[in-house]
């Protein structure tokens, strides 16, 4: 499977990931939801983390070099980390509109390019 098509694979993970994490925290805006407790919470993130994980397996099965992927299981792991902030980022951009990102995010996320960069570095 290509390069490109296992980072596809996930970034659309994280993207479940991400919403079975934070997303409950929006559950209170909406009437049907707003008094969930606990447990309905948990097996709503489970139900989420479900669908991360039919995307996840995947993208780690064909990508990892020993299945004939194109990443080590380091670059995959690096990659993984990186894809997994940058959605967390978008997600909170869009639906958490009060949390504000300072040059301290901007300088942590320069970082983690930096790990992308020696992670691949031949």
């Amino acid at each position: 499977m290509k390069s490109w098509k296992i980072i596809l694979l996930l970034v659309v993970s994280n993207v479940f990931m991400t919403l079975a994490w934070y997303g409950h925290l929006k559950l209170k805006q909406f009437p049907s939801t707003a008094k969930w407790g606990l447990m309905s919470i948990i097996l709503f993130s489970w139900v989420l983390a479900f669908f991360e994980y039919c995307f996840q397996v995947p993208a780690n099965k064909f990508g990892f070099a020993e299945n004939g992927g194109p990443f080590s299981l380091v670059q995959l792991r690096i990659l993984q980390e990186v894809l997994s902030l940058l959605v967390f980022t978008v997600v909170v951009a869009f639906l958490f509109k009060g949390e504000a990102l300072t040059m301290n995010h901007l300088y942590s996320f320069l970082c983690l390019v930096g790990a992308v960069f020696f992670a691949f570095r031949k």
